[in-house]
């Protein structure tokens, strides 16, 4: 597994990182035992970068991971998130210094550490200029606490805003072969600040493997429900346009969650992908990703079969996407 350096910091991470959502069942039931073979399998993979956060089954997938690594005597280098109200209405989130600082000795408790390397604003608090913000995660990192601080799903001139306070280490958006938003200035823009920008949901929430998917299968507490993507008639013409993309993969030897991987590596140097999972088996197909290259023929190809906004339906529900700063 090659290396990228994360943002500002002085700090090299797997270029494909694991993002430990799913460690907590927001997909489907799930136990400890197989979080921790799938953490196994990172590890011996090479994957040394897991994201997870505080609302993560609000604290559960974090404590896996500092349960996993006080047993192995192992460690990752771990990115985690905060400021969403536990109990409260959806969007409701709390920027403010005291929230932060309550959020962020929570999640060094669980994880078992006294320092993070990286540690994101989950979603924003519009009550806080985001200028104060940064101020305040930049004492966090002069007290030894984290590393360097990000933010979720935010906007280029939030960012750009950010960064005029303190450097800036990581930008947190969803990005893949079927969300391609960021592409509208945020990739752009991360680069420009020696930003890395971290695609989240880089398989489109499993939609872009070669796993057959049924949504009316899907339990009452899977994330992707409700999801406008994965109700019919979307769906139906969703998985006519993958199943081009799956034969364009077969033809190369590839898997197709391998070659979207690969397709999120080769938007530049600065991003990192972190795909999520808790199944060792899923792990082992999309971290191959790391060693497919393209060639402009390649490139052509897929933007023909999957071009910018090809995807029928929202992302999100409109429940979902409350609290996500949009900016086109």
């Amino acid at each position: 597994m090659k290396n990228r350096k994360l943002g500002n910091l002085d700090l090299n991470v797997s270029e494909i990182g694991l993002g430990c959502m799913s460690f907590a069942g927001f997909y489907d039931p799930t136990t400890k035992e197989e979080s921790f073979k799938c953490l196994d399998k990172a590890r011996d993979s090479g994957i040394s970068f897991l994201d997870t956060a505080e609302m993560y089954g609000w604290g559960l997938s974090e404590t896996i991971i500092g349960e996993y690594q006080q047993l192995n005597n192992f460690s990752f280098k771990i990115a985690t998130k905060g400021g969403i109200v536990k109990g409260a209405a959806r969007g409701t989130n709390d920027n403010s210094e005291k929230g932060l600082r309550k959020a962020l000795e929570g999640s060094l408790t669980r994880l078992k550490v006294e320092h993070i390397p990286l540690y994101y604003i989950h979603r924003r608090d519009y009550k806080y200029d985001i200028e104060d913000v940064a101020y305040t995660l930049s004492k966090f990192i002069e007290e030894g606490k984290i590393g360097g601080f990000g933010f979720s799903e935010i906007s280029p001139t939030s960012l750009k805003r950010a960064a005029a306070i303190h450097p800036v280490t990581a930008i947190q958006n969803e990005y893949s072969l079927w969300t391609r938003y960021p592409d509208l200035g945020m990739i752009q823009t991360c680069k420009e600040l020696g930003t890395t920008f971290v695609p989240f949901s880089p398989l489109g929430r499993g939609i872009l493997s070669d796993t057959n998917l049924k949504p009316h299968n899907f339990s009452d507490t899977d994330f992707r429900k409700n999801q406008p993507r994965f109700l019919e008639p979307n769906f139906k013409r969703n998985m006519g346009i993958i199943h081009s993309f799956r034969t364009f993969c077969q033809e190369r030897g590839w898997s197709t969650a391998a070659t979207a991987i690969a397709w999120t590596l080769d938007q530049g140097d600065h991003v990192i992908p972190i795909p999520g999972t808790r199944s060792e088996e899923n792990l082992k197909d999309f971290v191959t990703g790391s060693q497919i290259t393209f060639d402009n023929s390649d490139r052509e190809k897929i933007n023909k079969i999957l071009p910018p906004g090809w995807a029928h339906g929202d992302r999100y529900s409109d429940a979902q996407i409350i609290g996500v700063e949009r900016y086109c």
